[in-house]
């Protein structure tokens, strides 16, 4: 059954695909095969000028690869082209730095020498979301690659034409023959795939649900698994904090890539002290955002990616008003065509509403006043998720607390919560496990091989 992408801002197709089948898949997988057999082979260094090569390709390549991806998704313009050009970034990162995150680890034993040895595995499957749809790409390709490994890459089936740029750019920058690949599969194909014997692990980033699915099929197999999944990050606002930097950075955490980011700041924890003041500045500066075509200079908040995420949004601010949420905006008119929505703030809700527990994935913050840090932090903890927190304080004693009890893969202290190659990225609970780039990412998916020599 043939795929559409269709552009959220005016519900139009775009382009029309056909899935591969399985005898596409198998050609494919055993491509993959071949290419290990001698990719793994290469040396750092020839690795390293491949991925220059693939970050000279996504430079050249950036206003069109930019705008394909606001056709497929929906981002603003200028976070589209942010995204490529992180992308060239995390290329050039593992260039320079691959060989150095996977250097021996000497062991003083008995033996006259020990050490650990990193060695790559084979055939990675990256089961990847839409909202970022390059960067969640090359965040697993150029650690993988440079590390010895290949890729195949499922990705969102909205994003299509995205999946398929990013094949051509490893190509066009002369990586052998099936070193990197997309499936034009459905979720239904991914089972198939990981129980291949020549697919040696899975990364995935997206839902909970999807997360359980993988991570389920690969333990059977006996494969490692690296999962990022969703987060309902809290931001922590003090009274020693600089009011106006807090409410600037809450306000661009969340509605980066039109809030439709599992690391963006969803819940505000602000102290009574400042509680007031954060609230108006906050909610005039949602207020002002500037929604429309996401191709226009200016444009903060363009379409949600699916009609049915803004369906589901959409439930999710009623059911919060109902159980006794307060809405602070006022929601404007909007395009009877395209998937769109306006920012909203919530305040006060229950623990029970949408706002408190489930993720909410669009231009919508939900905001509490608390009385101390401890209560801050003790209310932020309820989540089942954890991937980011932030807080912002200039007390040394809140920071040291924060970083010890905010139960998340990261605290960020006065700035959002951000991916940066030099950083890994990952989270607890139900945010998954592993870690994404810097040396953890690259080692996610090596044989730490043990020599010992006598």
């Amino acid at each position: 059954m043939s795929v559409q992408s269709v552009n959220p801002a005016n519900e139009e197709v775009i382009e029309t695909f056909e899935p591969h089948n399985d005898v596409d898949i198998e050609h494919r997988v055993a491509a993959a095969h071949e290419a290990y057999t001698h990719w793994r082979l290469t040396s750092f260094d020839k690795r390293a000028d491949l991925l220059r090569a693939a970050a000279s390709v996504l430079e050249d390549r950036k206003e069109t690869l930019a705008r394909q991806m606001v056709k497929e998704m929906g981002k603003p313009l200028a976070q589209a082209t942010g995204e490529v050009e992180k992308c060239v970034w995390v290329c050039r990162h593992y260039a320079e730095n691959g060989e150095a995150y996977l250097a021996d680890e000497t062991i003083k034993t008995d033996a006259k020498s020990a050490y650990v040895h990193h060695l790559p595995i084979g055939p990675v499957l990256a089961v990847m979301p839409w909202n970022f749809p390059l960067w969640q790409v090359f965040r697993f390709a150029a650690p993988a690659l440079m590390a010895g490994n290949v890729g195949l890459l499922k990705h969102a089936s909205n994003v299509w034409r995205c999946a398929i740029n990013i094949e051509e750019i490893f190509h066009e920058a002369g990586f052998p023959q099936g070193c990197f690949q997309t499936l034009l599969i459905g979720s239904d194909k991914v089972s198939r795939v990981i129980e291949d014997d020549r697919v040696k692990a899975a990364t995935l980033t997206g839902s909970g649900p999807a997360g359980s699915a993988v991570a389920s099929k690969a333990g059977e197999q006996i494969k490692p698994t690296v999962l990022e999944l969703g987060g309902t990050d809290a931001f922590i606002v003090m009274p020693s904090a600089d009011i106006d930097a807090a409410v600037e950075t809450a306000i661009d955490g969340r509605v980066q890539n039109t809030g439709q980011s599992c690391i963006a700041a969803k819940r505000f924890f602000v102290h009574e002290g400042i509680y007031d003041s954060f609230r108006e500045k906050f909610v005039e500066g949602m207020k002002a955002l500037k929604t429309g075509d996401p191709m226009e200079d200016g444009v903060k908040i363009g379409p949600l990616a699916m009609k049915a995420i803004r369906d589901d949004l959409k439930d999710q601010v009623e059911r919060s008003i109902s159980a006794g949420a307060t809405p602070l905006l006022t929601q404007p008119e909007l395009p009877e065509r395209g998937w769109w929505t306006a920012p909203q703030v919530l305040e006060g809700a229950p623990d029970m509403a949408p706002a408190s527990r489930e993720e909410m994935f669009g231009p919508v913050a939900s905001l509490w006043k608390m009385s101390t840090l401890a209560d801050a932090i003790e209310r932020a903890n309820r989540s089942e998720f954890g991937l980011g927190s932030a807080i912002f304080t200039n007390e040394k004693a809140d920071i040291e607390v924060a970083v010890r009890d905010l139960e998340a893969g990261s605290t960020f202290v006065n700035s959002k919560v951000a991916s940066d190659p030099r950083l890994p990225l990952g989270g607890v609970k139900k945010s998954g496990y592993g870690r994404e780039l810097a040396g953890d990412g690259i080692r996610a998916f090596v044989n730490r091989k043990t020599v010992s020599i006598a």
